[in-house]
């Protein structure tokens, strides 16, 4: 046995290699691997913090998973679903991983397992769901309570899409071509929606949950080891780790949040922003010039201003005109109002954020009511922002966002 090591963050390091090898020699079983990693999981956290870890904790998982998958299939009630076919189905013990030697490509099979659980037949919320299961090594119950929903919901949700990639007959194989640019956008996007649900939880009591934007790194440090020479991986890492790095000033003492232009920098993360303004600039100069690495662009400049006030807005509002080129979005167009604002003063950005009046995707979203509050309090209209701060307030979900919203509304109310 080892010394004693974090026994969590080495799980979930090794749960898509193990989980990948596992996949890679039973193609066709991908449920009953998953099944089995997550059972071997189990087994290694309760014994190795007492224990010690393994000397070879890698293979010692293998062999526990591949071990329950014999179990499993050996077990009366799978020879009766297999009776036409034990012999062919039934795992030799020669095909046990071996415990000593590396299994070869372990590297491709964790990028593998993300591009099956990023599979194009599943929907945003399941493919998500699927990610934080079988590569992020979380259990059910930590996913359900990460998206506020019961265990139940969230099981039915993870085992419905296994089934769904099974009947699709997906393939734990690198798709090529055309089709592997494809599912590597929907992983990023994946991590990106991980991330940021981690970073500003869409609901609840908490501004963040700290272990989702975490996980989100991690898997896009994996993902960037993998593909080092994709400059959008490069670019995702480096947005990720530059708005990460204000996590700490985002929240008073008491957990409420505290805006961008109002946060104490010095209680940024200093080395994590050096590392993400190295990032980024990686990436731009590698090239093509992606979103991610645009957005990574603009999150650098807010990092680098000393204060609110020596923000250069003006290269922001460029960058997010070529942001708005690249992948348009509602979102986009509520940033660029603010940086237009900023810049050209509050009527211009109010007369773009009049673009999306009438726009179902933000109908119920408590965004657009906010910013239309803060550039009409720019401009002084009072009275017309106090009814907009009111109303995003109503719309949000998040109680720490919410609170401040009722703050703002408060202090226009009181002058």
């Amino acid at each position: 046995m080892t010394a004693r090591v974090d026994t969590e963050g080495l799980l979930r390091e090794l749960t898509p290699q193990v989980l990948g090898a596992l996949a890679r020699r039973y193609p066709e079983q991908f449920d009953a691997c998953e099944d089995a990693v997550q059972e071997a999981l189990i087994d290694a956290a309760a014994q190795w913090p007492h224990e010690g870890v393994p000397n070879n904790p890698r293979g010692w998982l293998l062999a526990v998973a591949s071990r329950r998958l014999i179990d499993d299939w050996r077990s009366e009630s799978s020879r009766r679903r297999r009776e036409d076919a034990v012999a062919t189905l039934e795992p030799d013990e020669s095909r046990l991983p071996d415990l000593e030697e590396g299994t070869p490509g372990e590297q491709d099979d964790s990028l593998r397992l993300l591009f099956l659980c990023c599979h194009p037949q599943l929907t945003s919320a399941s493919q998500i769901a699927l990610t934080l299961r079988a590569v992020g090594g979380l259990g059910t119950e930590e996913i359900a309570a990460a998206f506020l929903v019961p265990e139940a919901t969230m099981a039915q949700r993870i085992s419905r899409a296994k089934q769904t990639i099974k009947k699709s007959g997906g393939e734990f194989t690198m798709p090529a071509g055309g089709e592997r640019a494809e599912r590597l956008r929907a992983v990023l996007h994946v991590l990106y929606l991980i991330f940021n649900e981690g970073y500003t939880a869409s609901s609840g009591a908490e501004l963040r949950r700290a272990d989702l934007s975490r996980e989100a790194i991690r898997l896009a440090r994996m993902v960037a080891r993998l593909l080092p020479a994709d400059s959008e991986v490069i670019g995702l890492l480096a947005l990720m780790l530059l708005t990460d790095a204000r996590r700490d000033a985002r929240t008073d003492d008491a957990g409420d949040l505290v805006p961008l232009a109002e946060q104490d920098r010095s209680r940024w993360d200093r080395e994590q922003i050096e590392e993400g303004v190295a990032l980024v600039g990686a990436a731009l100069r590698r090239g093509p010039t992606g979103p991610y690495q645009v957005q990574a662009a603009i999150a650098a400049l807010h990092s680098e201003a000393t204060s609110a006030e020596a923000t250069d807005w003006p290269q922001i509002l460029a960058l997010y005109r070529v942001l708005d080129q690249l992948d348009p979005s509602p979102i986009v167009t509520l940033n660029r109002a603010v940086a237009v604002a900023m810049v050209e003063g509050p009527e211009a950005g109010l007369d773009l954020l009049a673009s999306l009046d009438g726009d179902e995707r933000l109908a119920e979203h408590h965004r657009l009511a906010a910013v239309h509050g803060h550039l009409l309090e720019m401009a002084g209209e009072r009275d017309a922002a106090l009814e907009c701060f009111r109303e995003a307030a109503r719309l949000s979900t998040s109680l720490p966002e919410r609170r401040y919203l009722e703050r703002r509304a408060a202090a226009i109310a009181a002058n």
